[in-house]
């Protein structure tokens, strides 16, 4: 079985969420899903859980924290192409996020953008051209 993962995010408006992460692609699976979370599925095995502020609360160790202070971490997204990268930055724009907080990096065998949802939670959608990638050697010690 591939291993899946589930990035529990809290949010302030679970709805307007709820929307903002269809725009970007994902789909609502109701099975796991009522008026305190939202289970949103990317792919087979990425599955991000928006959680209100009162649920997630119930699960974490420490205080939520601001995410539009603060960042507590950054998602990076694989995409299949630099135009996907850009697609999916517009797609967040339009759906009520916040495209570019920092500038896009193009490192030539990788490009990344970034873009902010409505609760501050910053994504870095990728493309890395893995045929351009050096191969790791080993470090002989």
């Amino acid at each position: 079985m591939p291993k899946m993962i589930f990035v529990n995010l809290p949010v302030r408006d679970l709805p307007r969420a709820v929307t903002f992460y269809e725009a970007i692609g994902a789909t609502r699976n109701p099975q796991f899903s009522d008026d305190t979370a939202a289970c949103m599925v990317f792919s087979d095995t990425i599955f991000v859980m928006l959680l209100t502020h009162p649920k997630f609360a119930g699960f974490a160790p420490r205080p939520i924290a601001d995410s539009h202070a603060t960042t507590g971490m950054l998602l990076a997204l694989a995409q299949d192409s630099r135009a996907a990268v850009d697609a999916l930055v517009a797609d967040a724009l339009a759906g009520g996020g916040i495209a570019d907080p920092r500038p896009a990096q193009d490192l030539g065998f990788m490009f990344s953008r970034s873009f902010e949802d409505p609760d501050g939670h910053v994504w870095e959608p990728f493309w890395m051209d893995m045929a351009a990638v050096e191969p790791a050697t080993e470090n002989a010690s």
